[in-house]
């Protein structure tokens, strides 16, 4: 049995070539070197409508159809928002400088450049709920942010501590966590907070510059008054060093003055002891002669020590009997002259020299030599 031939709905006739006629119709839209793409869709033919959440790359080109489709572009380089004083330079013509009070209530204006970027996984979202360009993201956001948020960061120092490079770099890096924090989940991430110039209102401007130049002179004068107490200070070492050195030189003297003392000490010691040895001996050697001399070896050491002297000497005996001679009353020289002995006074010949005599006997009376 043959089957019905099947014939296609009018509808899907006129759907398919509708979309021959949309395909042929398709237009290319593209990304510059940093710029990141974000397709919507207007109309839901076959697939919903809104905005894509697929983030197309850098430096491409794709091709949609331009009445159902709507192509917008984000920059993602990092871009820099300048808030200065100077007109004609900056995000402004005219004036664009912070102004606020610090806390010690005086007014400042301060300088501001803020660097950011945008991140690109966000830029759907960024379309969708924040911003449909790179200008009317910057303007209604990121300006509005960081002009607000910095002011009242800054805002917290006082006066004197804005002359301080470190302080106000302490706030900027403040100022820079806050922004994140805050434009982070819109898709700016903040790279950096800078600070240029400040000024103050003319009349305490003067004031302070004044103060500066009065501090300055306290502070030469302070760095006057440590240099010459440094220079004290050298000198007292210098003048310490001097008296170690003398010190050090008497002590030196001195220990060698007394190891020459106590070498002098030790020899001389060492001398009296063998003088003081040598005299006990000799000492000892006198006591016993002295006992050895007691007794008649004394005396026969006498008559010897005796005879040595008269050894070589004339000797004259003279007779003597039946009386004794009265040696003060006589007259020697007459007596020798009768003897013949005149001569040998004189220094003449003796006549009869007569030979030494034998030691004496006890009992016999000695008159030895010239008369005396």
């Amino acid at each position: 049995m043959r089957r019905p031939q099947r014939t296609l709905a009018p509808w899907r006739w006129i759907c398919g070539i509708l979309i021959l006629w949309l395909l042929g119709g398709c237009m290319p839209y593209s990304t510059g070197p940093t710029e990141v793409g974000v397709r919507t869709v207007k109309f839901g033919i076959f697939r919903k409508a809104g905005v894509d959440q697929k983030v197309y790359p850098p430096g491409s080109t794709y091709w949609f159809l331009p009445i159902i489709n709507e192509w917008h572009t984000f920059d993602t380089k990092i871009q820099v928002l300048e808030m200065t004083l100077e007109p004609g330079k900056g995000d402004r013509k005219g004036r664009d400088d912070l102004l606020f009070k610090t806390i010690d209530g005086n007014d400042i204006s301060l300088d501001v450049i803020i660097s950011y970027r945008i991140d690109p996984k966000m830029a759907p979202y960024i379309l969708q709920y924040v911003a449909q360009s790179d200008q009317e993201l910057r303007e209604n956001l990121v300006r509005t942010v960081t002009r607000s948020t910095p002011r009242d960061i800054f805002g917290e120092l006082k006066t004197e501590e804005l002359y301080v490079a470190d302080e106000r770099a302490k706030k900027a890096a403040r100022a820079k966590e806050v922004l994140n924090r805050i434009l982070n989940p819109y898709g700016i991430i903040v790279e950096n907070v800078l600070t240029k110039d400040y000024r103050f209102n003319p009349a305490y401007q003067k004031a302070i510059e004044e103060r500066k130049v009065a501090d300055q002179l306290a502070e030469k004068a302070k760095s006057e008054a440590r240099a010459a107490e440094e220079e004290y200070r050298r000198k007292l070492q210098d003048a310490i060093g001097e008296v170690n050195q003398m010190i050090a030189q008497a002590d030196g003297e001195f220990l060698r003055a007394k190891i020459e003392a106590d070498a002098y000490y030790e020899q001389q010691s060492k001398r009296a002891q063998a003088i003081l040895a040598e005299a006990e001996a000799e000492a000892k050697g006198l006591a016993k002669m002295t006992s050895a001399l007691e007794g008649k070896g004394g005396d026969v050491l006498v008559k010897l020590k005796i005879a040595e002297a008269l050894r070589g000497k004339p000797i004259v005996l003279l007779p003597v009997s039946g009386g004794s001679l009265d040696v003060k009353t006589t007259d020697i020289n007459r007596l020798l002259e009768l003897y013949g002995l005149k001569g040998l006074k004189e220094g003449g010949k003796a006549l009869n020299p007569s030979p030494a005599p034998p030691p004496p006997v006890k009992g016999e009376n000695l008159l030895p030599g010239p008369a005396r």
